[in-house]
């Protein structure tokens, strides 16, 4: 699950999470992946009230001495975020949430690899359980970044891959970003998997295998017929 869609308008995730100022450099996105992700939508918790920042997808620590290190913090399995040096100082203390409303997984069809955006049926957007840090360049100036918790896949994604990414109820939404309240113990139960009946998924195109695409074309359902055959154009 290395591509999440966010294609509302700022307007709409601003109600959802009851945000009091807009973000002037969003934009909707289609195909966002963290090779091409220096400003995605976070939302925190600051001074009492939800705030929403521009980040960086995969995680630098505010210790790294590189901060190419992001690279290979693009998530972290929800099972063992408190072993993990870079994530355990962060369940405490700067958790968020990232705003989505569908992710990509690739399924194996032979030897080829199909594209697929799965969303929750309703469409809506959803937030995604996350943790955040600040790492600080030679320079003095910070950079913000997160990285994505995963758990095992439910039914709808198991046959496509064993991970997904941990869809927040909205219930559980305010328990997680607030923790000044609720301690990471507490939180912990809330990294489950959504439940398969409300979700869903489709056959996308090829496009998407290119993060440069980052269009409405790259959630439209395609048929098997309409997919590139041995010698044609691929992207993957």
């Amino acid at each position: 699950m290395w591509r999440i869609t966010a294609t509302f308008e700022f307007s709409d995730i601003r109600v959802r999470w009851n945000l009091d100022r807009d973000l002037s450099l969003y934009t909707p996105r289609f195909n966002i992946a963290p090779e091409t992700s220096p400003n995605i939508p976070v939302i925190v918790r600051y001074e009492d009230r939800n705030e929403c920042r521009l980040m960086h997808w995969g995680l630098i620590p505010y210790s790294a001495a590189d901060p190419t290190i992001g690279n290979r913090m693009i998530n972290a399995r929800a099972e063992t975020l408190t072993e993990k040096p870079a994530f355990k100082h962060l369940v405490g203390s700067r958790r968020c949430i990232i705003p989505a409303n569908g992710f990509y997984e690739w399924r194996k069809e032979g030897k080829r690899k199909i594209p697929m955006w799965v969303h929750l049926r309703n469409r809506e957007p959803f937030g995604l359980a996350g943790l955040w840090d600040v790492w600080r360049k030679p320079d003095g100036t910070s950079v913000e970044s997160f990285t994505i918790i995963t758990t095992e896949a439910n039914e709808l994604v198991r046959p496509i891959h064993n991970r997904m990414p941990v869809i927040l109820r909205p219930a559980d939404e305010e328990e997680w970003l607030d923790v000044s309240r609720t301690a990471f113990a507490k939180a912990r139960s809330l990294l489950k998997r959504h439940p398969a009946e409300l979700m869903d998924a489709h056959d996308v195109s090829t496009i998407v295998n290119s993060a440069k695409y980052d269009g409405p074309e790259c959630i439209q359902p395609v048929s098997d017929d309409e997919r590139p055959r041995a010698g044609q154009l691929s992207l993957l």
